[in-house]
């Protein structure tokens, strides 16, 4: 058995040492560096991320849709009302399954996709930020999001 005393538990309650805190600063950040980017576009940031998927993929399932983006079924129908209000998304039922339903990018929604296409790389240069730089950041965080996920998979 050791004299020694426990370590002094106090720093890990500091705000400015919590993990967690760090992201979330990080990502409001990011996402108002991407605000003005968006304005021209019309669109807010989680409604570029809903586009950005139907850009990629085309047309898929509102589920298929939430999954991507990871969020739930009530966090996703309101973006796309709100796009397809602005003439950028369709949906419909599935004829295949009725219980579906299909989002897919409109012409006006496609267009917009050509205007976007300066977002990436605006970002880059209103960040400072070298591409091999955001790659290594991403790959980081994405096994952080990888981690925390399993982490939470065994607590449930």
């Amino acid at each position: 058995m050791t004299n020694e005393k426990p370590a002094d538990d106090s720093a890990s309650l500091l705000l400015d040492q919590q993990l967690c805190f760090a992201l979330y600063a990080a990502q409001r950040a990011v996402t108002a560096a991407y605000r003005p980017l968006l304005d021209e576009l019309g669109l807010t940031y989680p409604q570029y991320l809903v586009l950005l998927v139907l850009w990629e993929r085309g047309e898929t399932t509102v589920k298929e849709l939430a999954a991507a983006l990871r969020l739930d079924y009530g966090t996703v129908s309101p973006l796309l009302k709100r796009l397809e209000a602005a003439g950028l998304v369709r949906r419909e039922r599935s004829a295949r399954d009725e219980r579906s339903v299909l989002v897919a990018v409109t012409g006006r929604g496609e267009k917009l996709r050509e205007r976007a296409q300066c977002v990436p790389a605006s970002l880059l240069a209103a960040t400072e930020l070298a591409e091999a730089e955001v790659a290594r950041l991403r790959e980081e965080l994405w096994q952080l999001t990888r981690k925390a996920e399993a982490a939470a998979d065994r607590s449930r």
